[in-house]
């Protein structure tokens, strides 16, 4: 099966204006681009849909044929586990044909009695009625169990608004805030009529969470208690699991400082625990008459140390976790009995558990290669149990209470894959390439046992690398239907993102930035000289500044791709950083550089995707947007495709896909979002190919 690539593909105007910085002139053919309430940016985006439709149209069997698959791995009407706060179980169910979820509970009933009726608290279907666009941010029970707060957002901008609902009457409240980032009751509901709610806003423009607000359901209006001014920083709210403290975070990319003030005191003063210091990043936990703060100050690993609650000064400071130079401290979580560090190791996670009453330290031992497992939030604070999920590549996510005390783990649920999945059929491995500098970077992969390893299949290369965000190997029904058709899927851990702690981040940011690119192609190149693919047979992935790490390594080695999905992508760097209205601008100076600065521009515009097209052959590209995406703004990918058709020097199909109803994360519905996924699916099989159907 080929695309169609008889339609012609439209044509953006070009209005060349200059841009001048550091006495260097670029002339900027597609900058108009950025008027994306014009009727003609609205017009050309529809116009480039429509093309790719049309090139996409022979695919359309097959897109059909891989949401069918897809749909049919799908346990369409499902139950979470549920979890218990105070006198209810929580949990939320999905029915057969509904995009959204239903989140109910029921009251714990004592010993001998009927089980309650469920309690709907909201059906999201319910609320998603006559939108298009639909997802639930931050949601919370207040401590008495009567109401609910939850932020919701209708347009995909990631933009939400704050809206409480009486959950005794069943109605909502008239307050409302729009542009809510977080929220957390305080513990005041046993001394005050009605309890009172913190919540965090953004600023409009920016789209930085600068502001705290106290609203006490008795008043009119919310009360506005601290505002962060400094343009590189951004607030949440949070609750310890102790009940014992609100949680005040200003946080940049490199740098953070806390404020806590006592639950049930709201009205009370919020007080500094660290005062900020450039480059040191610290967060803080609650037990008794304890602090705890994990802390990078002299570490990168970071460190845990307890402080006394009445007087944290450094002088009545004591070392819990010291620094190790192969462990990160990624986090930890307090209960009454039981102190989890969540580390990782030489990129592998772990959980270290440590009893308060004993002081004696176990590891949970895991089998897999390669892995994710994450502690679940349990908001019960002498729970006996532990709560876990775990996937790797072969294993579906699965929810596991654990027994400290005994150390058993008890599978509650495993994420059902119904149509025959069994993980035997499939190997995992993690393996390393060699970067030009000599450092190994890791890369996980995943293909099915009777696949031939002779540099015949088709392989998805998956990247990331920033923010220090690790990309972890995670688990996707949805991929079966690469891998059953004969094809590698596989992840390269390049630095730039967490995956091998903090270091690994520093060496793939600001000046050491190109160091994610050689290591992505690095990856390339050990997986055809190990035989999983050849040159020409990979397909490069990546989102947002994953989309970044592409552009740059298809301006560098075109050759090595023989396809390319970009989704939502940062390619216009230097452009987007030297304008600070932009949403998130300042903030990300920390992380990319500042092209105000002569150093920092040079050095970014050496590498910036957009910047550096050339006119040369570049492989087939399926470059996918938001309309309503603020992170990485629809002008980027636009003005990319439209420089990049004016170059390229080969017939190879290049389609720009805009959601005109999403922003950043793509499509909110849960069908919706397999639609997506079935035409990159289509787009990867027709370009690189496949075996005829899926294999048993």
């Amino acid at each position: 099966m080929k695309l169609d690539l008889s339609p012609t593909p439209p044509t953006a105007p070009q209005r060349p204006k200059k841009l001048v910085a550091h006495g260097h002139t670029r002339v900027d053919p597609y900058f108009w681009l950025r008027k994306v309430k014009s009727a003609e940016v609205l017009d050309y985006l529809k116009a480039e849909n429509c093309y790719a439709e049309a090139v996409l149209a022979p695919t359309k069997p097959l897109q059909e044929k891989l949401y069918a698959e897809m749909l049919d791995r799908i346990q369409e009407a499902d139950l979470s586990v549920p979890m218990k706060f105070g006198a209810w179980m929580y949990y939320s169910r999905t029915l057969a044909g509904a995009q959204y979820a239903v989140h109910a509970r029921k009251r714990i009933a004592p010993e001998g009695w009927e089980p309650s009726p469920e309690e709907i608290l909201l059906d999201e279907n319910k609320e998603a009625e006559g939108k298009s666009f639909y997802e639930v941010g931050d949601y919370e029970v207040s401590p008495c169990g009567r109401y609910l707060a939850w932020t919701e957002d209708t347009r995909g901008q990631r933009s939400y608004r704050l809206r409480v609902r009486d959950l005794t009457r069943g109605r909502n409240l008239r307050f409302s805030h729009r542009g809510v980032i977080s929220l957390s009751w305080a513990e005041d509901a046993l001394t005050a009529p009605r309890p009172t709610l913190f919540f965090v806003t953004e600023d409009r423009q920016t789209k930085r969470a600068n502001q705290l607000w106290r609203q006490n359901l008795d008043e009119a209006e919310p009360t506005p208690i601290f505002e962060e001014r400094d343009e590189r920083f951004n607030l949440y709210i949070a609750k310890t699991r102790s009940l014992g403290l609100l949680v005040l975070t200003s946080t940049s990319h490199t740098t953070s400082e806390s404020r806590i003030l006592p639950a049930d005191q709201p009205r009370g003063r919020w007080r500094i625990v660290i005062r900020r210091r450039a480059g040191v990043e610290y967060e803080i936990d609650h037990h008794g008459d304890t602090l705890f703060i994990r802390s990078n100050d002299t570490h990168p690993n970071f460190r845990l140390i307890e402080a006394p609650l009445a007087d944290w000064q450094p002088a009545h400071w004591r070392e819990r976790i010291p620094p190790r130079e192969d462990v990160m401290l990624e986090g930890i979580d307090l209960y009454k009995d039981w102190l989890i560090a969540s580390e990782r190791k030489h990129g592998v996670p772990q959980l270290a558990i440590t009893s308060l009453n004993s002081g004696e330290t176990h590891q949970v031992a895991f089998d897999d290669p390669a892995y994710v497992v994450d502690l679940e939030d349990l908001p019960e604070w002498d729970s006996p149990i532990l709560r876990y999920t775990y996937e790797s590549l072969t294993t579906p996510s699965s929810i596991y209470d654990y027994d400290p005390a005994t150390r058993q783990a008890t599978l509650l649920k495993r994420q059902p894959v119904l149509g025959g999945f069994d993980p035997a059929h499939y190997i995992s491995e993690r393996i390393e390439a060699r970067a030009t500098d000599g450092t190994a970077i890791p890369v996980s992969l995943v293909y099915r046992k009777d696949l031939a390893c002779d540099g015949q299949a088709p392989l998805w290369l998956d990247g990331y690398g920033a923010y220090g965000i690790v990309n972890d190997p995670w688990f996707s029904a949805t991929r079966l239907s690469l891998l059953d058709r004969g094809w590698v899927f596989a992840i390269a851990h390049v630095r730039g993102g967490g995956d091998l702690g903090q270091r690994w981040h520093e060496a793939g940011k600001l000046e050491d930035k190109p160091n994610s690119f050689s290591d992505y192609i690095a990856c390339a190149e050990t997986l055809i000289a190990r035989g999983f693919s050849s040159k020409g047979k990979i397909l490069a992935n990546g989102g947002s500044a994953g989309g970044l790490l592409i552009g740059a390594v298809l301006n560098m080695a075109p050759e090595l791709f023989g396809a390319a999905i970009l989704e939502v992508p940062f390619l216009d760097v230097v452009t987007t950083m030297l304008d600070p209205s932009l949403p998130l601008t300042v903030g990300e100076y920390e992380e990319w550089g500042n092209p105000a600065r002569r150093a920092d521009y040079r050095r970014m515009l050496a590498y910036s995707p957009y910047d550096n097209l050339q006119a040369r052959d570049y492989p087939p590209m399926l470059v996918e947007a938001g309309l309503h995406d603020n992170q990485v703004m629809i002008w980027e990918p636009a003005k990319y495709v439209a420089k990049l058709r004016t170059l390229k020097t080969d017939h190879n199909p290049l389609l720009f896909m805009t959601s005109l109803a999403a922003g950043h994360g793509g499509a909110s519905g849960r069908y919706d979002s397999l639609h997506e996924r079935a035409r990159q699916l289509a787009f990867a099989l027709a370009t690189l190919g496949s075996s005829e159907s899926a294999m048993p």
